[in-house]
């Protein structure tokens, strides 16, 4: 499987006809996490509560959503679908759900005309399993796009990727859902999906400093989110250290990364099942992590007239055509 990590499970929500959707890891009773948010416009929900400073330190699921922010509300959703499992939080009245998410900018392909909503949250939830190997164009990966430092006219598809590690007597599965600005590259650096002139060649070999336009893509519309969930014991403290480890695969796997267009936003999710050595756990989850981004964009199929590699062999000149709104933007 390429997230098996036992008690996890991961469910999803698609918009086919709007390329936009919602995919939610449902954590096993526990759960201990946090999050490290880098992006200079993130959209998100219940970041504050899993700083390592706050004392609540078990998570019930972790929401990645389009819709940008307005896609929160897929979050209560999801809450919903635990709340009457009578999972949460403990209170003197009743269980709370503790569920943070985080939003991708995916409005492009669907002119923004349908928006996740509660609805699809719960239905994620819902459907949640420990077998759901999904990737590409599926849930928070549907309307998804990588490489779009050049502009627009040259990026292709990106999805959410899966990907695990085992060592030892521990296990590391990432998630994540690929929207980035950068190109998407292999172990060695070349380029695996990202910005390509019209006759399919890579730009970054004419420019390797990959330099933005004179307008590139507004602040804020291009964000990786990215989830590992281990069965590793973690303190919270040392979870918070792990979602700080994660952006070291988008380093690795997106160039450029961290930009002041992107949102990145890691999550660190324990089980605490086993013992093992935080750093080997921490350098599993980043080779991990790194992979789960590779698989996001080997799987995403092409859409709209954006290429992807899921849909086989990219044809040349690429563009034969693009939602209107996309040339309009």
């Amino acid at each position: 499987m390429p997230f098996d990590v036992p008690g996890f499970k991961i469910g999803h929500a698609t918009n086919e006809e709007f390329h936009t959707g919602v995919s939610v890891i449902i954590c096993p009773e526990n759960t201990v996490g946090s999050a490290d948010v880098r992006g200079p416009a993130p959209g998100s929900r219940e970041s504050a509560l899993l700083q390592p400073d706050k004392p609540i330190k078990v998570v019930h699921a972790v929401v990645l959503t389009g819709g940008s922010a307005l896609g929160l509300g897929t979050a209560t959703g999801a809450a919903r679908y635990l709340a009457e499992q009578e999972i949460g939080h403990p209170t003197p009245i009743r269980p709370i759900p503790i569920v943070p998410a985080a939003v991708v900018y995916d409005l492009f392909l669907g002119a923004g005309k349908f928006i996740p909503d509660e609805a699809m949250g719960y239905d994620a939830a819902a459907s949640a399993t420990a077998t759901d190997d999904r990737q590409g164009n599926v849930g928070a990966g549907a309307g998804v796009t990588v490489g779009k430092w050049r502009g627009f006219p040259h990026f292709m598809k990106g999805g959410f990727g899966l990907a695990s590690m085992a060592v030892d007597d521990f296990v590391v599965g990432a998630a994540v859902v690929v929207n980035a600005i950068g190109d998407v590259v292999n172990e060695d650096g070349s380029v695996l999906a990202g910005a390509r002139d019209l006759d399919g060649a890579w730009l970054v070999d004419a420019d390797p400093l990959r330099r933005f336009p004179v307008l590139p893509p507004p602040v804020g519309t291009n964000t990786t989110l990215a989830v590992a969930a281990t069965n590793a014991a973690l303190t919270k403290v040392e979870a918070n250290r792990l979602a700080q480890r994660l952006h070291d695969a988008l380093a690795l796997a997106i160039r450029p990364a961290h930009t002041t267009h992107d949102g990145d936003t890691t999550f660190a999710l324990s089980s605490g099942a086993v013992d093992a050595p935080f750093d080997l756990v921490a350098n599993t989850a980043v080779l991990a992590t790194a992979e789960a981004i590779r698989n996001g964009v080997r799987f995403a199929k092409s859409v709209a007239g954006i290429p992807g590699l899921g849909s086989g062999r990219l044809h040349t000149p690429f563009l034969q055509r693009i939602n209107t709104n996309l040339r309009e933007f």
